[in-house]
């Protein structure tokens, strides 16, 4: 009993040594931090800066100076978690938005750097009576900062919006130009400024900058096209990326988080934001490496210097006070130039305003060299808890206040969440994985219950039998898609066929869409004339899918959207469309348009009224037949999605069929959608004669145009 108990208090000598209690301690620490602030609302990323103070060796001492050491375990997740911030802010950039506002970007970007630079350094020099090198140093302190709120604006949706645009693109400029900076100061300092120094910097970015943006992309797009399955291989590849890239960019001269920044531009394309590989990137950064980030910002604060004398305050008030008030400053001028909101300055100035990754390895490295003393290491480890705490409170209160704002707008611009429920008809996962990546990809986040996978299985003697067997595949799919942000709710049922079950599955739970896998066909015309395909497009009034979706969606470059004449006219126009657009957003790939300048203007003022970035372009034609004669070039990589329609609806002509079988022959290596618009009644005054059909009188016009048409040939002839 004694020896467990003088175990037991050897194990808690500070500071904790025990790797397993000191990694117990610190996810303690990110469980309760944020279930005991919330209360008080304040914003998670300052509760868990303030335990690092008190738990790191200038507070407490549980976890000490060694752990913090460049080879120690607190160190290393810190690293991962900076690096995932600095990752995730290139993942989640909007390359669209960031084209949009490059020119206010760029704006920030000069203004977020030259302003610190210019106004701090004569502040140095001449205030604080610091030396040349000294005064350059800290001055370009001021010009960094650290994406330390940005998961405040991830949590609140805003990472797609200008002001958050427009920060992380200033972002990069001066945390670039100021890593350049140190690399030169430090270069001055050590004697080896000189044409070799210039030279090797220049030629070492370059190959950076090749190796990232166009050797990195082929590898992975490589890799997670041919491993598709491996989807535990993905997010190591991932991670591998990450870390590989920090290396190359501090090879090249550079600090490691640019590297991760520009790791996440180069597979920004490559991993959809509402994919299952993007959940599992955000949840692990999320829980995990981010946090231990932030408290290892709070262990390098010592509390003590406040009571040690006058001086380290003042180099800390003075610094602070200009920190904030340069990047404040930053944000007016750039709201003055481009007439912003208050609300978007106040979010850009709170995204720029925190001061930490950047700043600690400039500051460290001036007094590693000697160019700066402890005192000025003190105030700017006060600074950086002073300016995280602050840009916490600001990036949250702009936030809400953002959303508050525009939330008209969106009412005005967002579809429905309440009719949007998409069916995909299956029986298993295996081969149907595309499929369901698809519906995912196209089902807004928002939407309660996105998503049923269904499995309608014949009612026949071996019905019970079949139904166990299909749970048993409904449970793998479950399974497969449960680390994903879209719910997938699993139906396994029985009817007298298929298509009467998918018609009566999607009356029953109010479906708007219903996505059918066409891969195993091999040509269209059995997909147009078959039976099964009839009878579900007779019994199921709603829009309806069928995709022949084979290659991973990581090799589509664009997608041609085939539309019709008068299919706007069509009462679910809107309601298939957008899950197109979508898509393209999802994908980062552009919206080729083909059809007629009514229908074209029709979807480019929608495009419009919906506000997206979509890159979209349009081909004019005024029949589907001048698709051929234009020669309009498709590559195996184009995602085809053509616009069809039901007999007796209002876009439907003899054309589209013919069109239709066209486009299998010339493009039959291309995935595509082939969409059939709902034929649902509308709420009128005939809504009730269900009964009533247009077939006879259908086939009666199709009989008189055939005539038509053939007396027309006679008389050309």
């Amino acid at each position: 009993m004694n020896y467990f108990f003088s175990h037991l208090i050897h194990s808690f000598h500070l500071p904790l040594k025990n790797p397993v209690l000191i990694f117990s301690l610190l996810l303690f620490i990110i469980l309760m931090t944020p279930i005991v602030l919330r209360k008080f609302k304040i914003p998670a990323i300052i509760g868990l800066i303030i335990s690092g103070v008190i738990i790191g060796p200038k507070g407490m001492n549980l976890i000490g100076e060694k752990l913090l050491e460049s080879d120690g375990s607190v160190k290393l997740f810190s690293t991962i978690g900076l690096l995932y911030i600095m990752f995730m802010a290139g993942l989640e950039l909007d390359m669209n938005e960031f084209k949009k506002y490059r020119n206010k970007s760029i704006t920030f970007g000069f203004l977020t750097f030259i302003i610190p630079l210019s106004l701090g350094f004569p502040l140095c020099y001449y205030i604080l009576n610091f030396d040349l090198m000294a005064s350059l140093l800290t001055a370009s302190m001021f010009a960094t900062h650290t994406l330390v709120t940005y998961p405040i604006v991830s949590k609140f949706g805003l990472t797609k919006k200008s002001p958050v645009a427009i920060s992380v693109g200033g972002t990069i400029l001066t945390d670039t130009a100021v890593l350049i900076i140190l690399a030169i100061i430090t270069a001055s300092v050590k004697g080896e400024l000189g044409q070799d120094f210039w030279l090797r910097l220049i030629t070492s970015f370059i190959i950076f900058l090749v190796i990232m943006f166009w050797i990195i992309p082929k590898i992975s797009r490589w890799f997670l096209s041919r491993l598709e399955s491996e989807k535990t291989a993905h997010y190591i590849f991932i991670l591998s990326v990450i870390f590989f890239s920090a290396f190359l960019a501090e090879m090249a001269g550079m600090e490691h988080i640019i590297g991760a920044f520009v790791a996440g531009l180069a597979l920004n394309r490559l991993i959809p934001h509402s994919s299952p590989l993007m959940n599992r990137i955000e949840f692990i950064g999320n829980a995990l490496f981010i946090p231990f980030f932030l408290i290892s910002v709070g262990m390098v604060v010592d509390i003590k210097i406040l009571f040690n004398g006058y001086w380290s305050l003042i180099i800390a008030g003075v610094l602070t006070t200009f920190a904030l008030f340069s990047k404040w400053f930053a944000a007016f001028i750039t709201q003055q130039i481009y007439h912003l909101k208050s609300s978007e300055r106040q979010l850009i100035f709170g995204l720029s305003s925190a001061h930490a990754a950047a700043t600690l390895a400039i500051i460290f490295v001036g007094y590693e060299n000697k160019i700066l003393d402890i005192d000025v290491v003190n105030g700017t480890v006060i600074l950086i808890l002073l300016t995280c705490m602050i840009a916490s409170l600001i990036t949250e209160n702009a936030s809400r206040k953002y959303l508050l704002e525009n939330i008209d707008d969106e009412a005005l611009t967002s579809p429905s969440k309440r009719s949007q429920h998409l069916i995909v008809a299956t029986n298993e996962l295996k081969g149907n994985e595309n499929l369901i990546d698809f519906s995912i990809l196209i089902t807004d986040k928002k939407v309660i219950n996105p998503i049923s996978v269904v499995s309608v299985l014949q009612n026949d003697i071996e019905a019970e039998k079949k139904i166990r067997a299909s749970r048993n595949h409904m449970e793998e799919i479950v399974k497969h898609y449960s680390g994903g942000e879209i719910k997938v709710n699993p139906i396994a049922t029985i009817d007298n066929n298929i298509s009467s079950g998918i018609a009566r599955t999607s009356k029953e739970l109010a479906a708007d869409i219903v996505v059918l896998n066409d891969s195993k066909h091999d040509q269209l015309l059995m997909k147009i004339v078959g039976d099964e395909r009839e009878r579900l497009l007779e019994f199921c009034p709603k829009t309806i899918f069928f995709c022949k979706i084979d290659r991973p969606f990581i090799e589509k470059k664009r997608i041609f959207l085939y539309c019709p004449p008068f299919s706007d006219l069509e009462n679910s126009f809107t309601s298939w469309l957008e899950r197109i657009i979508r898509l393209s957003l999802q994908l980062n790939i552009s919206l080729e348009i083909v059809a007629n300048s009514y229908v074209s203007e029709k979807i480019k003022l929608y495009l419009e009224n919906r506000k997206t970035t979509i890159e979209l372009n349009i081909h004019l034609i005024n029949t589907l037949e001048e698709v051929f004669l234009k020669n309009i070039k498709i590559y195996k990589s184009d995602l085809l999605v053509i616009c069809s329609a039901r007999k007796g609806s209002v876009s439907f002509s003899n054309e589209t069929e013919n069109f239709l079988l066209k486009m299998d022959k010339a493009y039959n290596k291309n995935d595509y959608i082939l969409v059939y618009p709902s034929q649902e009644a509308t709420e009128n005054l005939f809504s009730n004669y269900e009964d009533m059909s247009s077939e006879a009188l259908q086939k009666g016009m199709e009989t008189l145009q055939k005539i038509t048409k053939e007396v027309g040939s006679i008389f050309q002839k």
